[in-house]
């Protein structure tokens, strides 16, 4: 695995959203920073907590002209019933073959329950308008990613 650092160029791409129309990081850039947030799988526990934090401060990121990205291996439909589900008013974006996750280097070994296996490693991004990583947010519990994000933000 070879994650992205601060200052590094944000990989371009597009991807389908829950909604299954597609969705470009260049295109959100436009209207300011981008907060690229990867998370193994939708309707888990963790997943859930985090994603509900960052629909509770949405007015808040509004307010920084923050676009939020959640990207995971999931289908379309499988975000679909996850948004619907918890009432998200955020971008979630299908990386079925991973090659997202890859370019940002967050796809790779992981071990649970004594299994070993490749996936998804919980980390987010925040992308400046100029294409460049600003943050990389890597130390922080499902609960409070969100509490996380405004602070880095706000530094």
């Amino acid at each position: 695995m070879n994650t992205l650092n601060v200052g590094d160029i944000a990989p371009n791409f597009s991807l389908q959203n829950q909604a299954g129309e597609t969705v470009s990081l260049q295109q959100a850039l436009t209207n300011g920073p981008v907060l690229v947030y990867f998370y193994p799988k939708a309707s888990t526990p963790g997943c859930t907590v985090q994603a509900q934090g960052l629909r509770d401060i949405k007015a808040q990121l509004d307010r920084l002209n923050v676009t939020v990205f959640g990207i995971s291996p999931d289908p379309v439909a499988k975000l679909a019933r996850f948004a619907d589900k918890q009432a998200l008013n955020f971008t979630l974006l299908s990386d079925e073959d991973h090659a997202v996750a890859d370019g940002f280097g967050v796809w790779g070994p992981k071990q649970f329950m004594g299994k070993h296996y490749d996936g998804i490693h919980r980390l987010s991004f925040i992308v400046g308008i100029d294409g460049k990583i600003s943050h990389v947010l890597n130390k922080f519990k499902t609960k409070n990613h969100h509490e996380v994000v405004l602070t880095t933000l706000a530094e």
